[in-house]
């Protein structure tokens, strides 16, 4: 049951890849969503001030709405950027601060210490259980993460060689085509 469970459990994070999984949210982009929030209220505050359409109040109205539970979700910042009129917030350091919540969105933890710190825990759980199979998890455990590595350098390897032999690369890709559309796949998401 423990072998299967422990099966199930690499299997899952092999399979599902880390496209799903992401960093907590930083102090940028804290800052961005709570500054967001103070954008989309004075927004609405100055169309309503400046008898601006009802159709323009209303989106606007909308948008401040809708920007709470972001920064609900993200969480209050430490400290809170300058935002009491539109001059605060439309200050080039808030400009920047959106640019680098961007950037940061787009991070993803690396699929190969992600899948590394998995086989480390289910071989410290297989460890503890102990006895026949709790020694035959962590043995199928380490032949699992050596093979995880052993992979993960073949595709290193290959993408170096493509990148260094670009005439080569038609050829290598034909080369490859005999593989199975499983290992492809496979490929496919640890390359990501």
């Amino acid at each position: 049951m423990r072998r299967i469970l422990s099966i199930l459990m690499v299997l899952f994070f092999l399979l599902a890849g880390c496209d799903s999984l992401r960093f907590a949210p930083s102090e940028a982009q804290k800052q961005n969503a709570w500054l967001h929030n103070r954008t989309a209220t004075i927004a609405a505050d100055s169309a309503r001030d400046e008898s601006a359409s009802k159709k323009l109040q209303a989106m606007t109205k909308l948008s401040q709405l809708q920007s709470r539970p972001i920064t609900s979700y993200y969480g209050l910042p430490k400290e809170f950027p300058q935002a009491d009129t539109a001059e605060d917030i439309l200050s080039e350091s808030n400009w920047q601060l959106a640019r680098t919540a961007l950037d940061e969105s787009a991070d993803r933890p690396d699929a190969w210490k992600v899948a590394d710190n998995v086989f480390e825990l289910a071989l410290g759980i297989s460890a503890l259980l102990g006895g026949v199979y709790g020694t035959r998890a962590v043995r199928f455990l380490k032949q699992a993460r050596t093979k995880s590595k052993a992979l993960q350098e073949v595709i290193a390897g290959n993408e170096l060689f493509k990148k260094q032999n670009e005439t080569s690369v038609a050829a290598f890709k034909q080369a490859q085509k005999i593989q199975s559309s499983q290992t492809r796949q496979i490929v496919a998401e640890m390359k990501t």
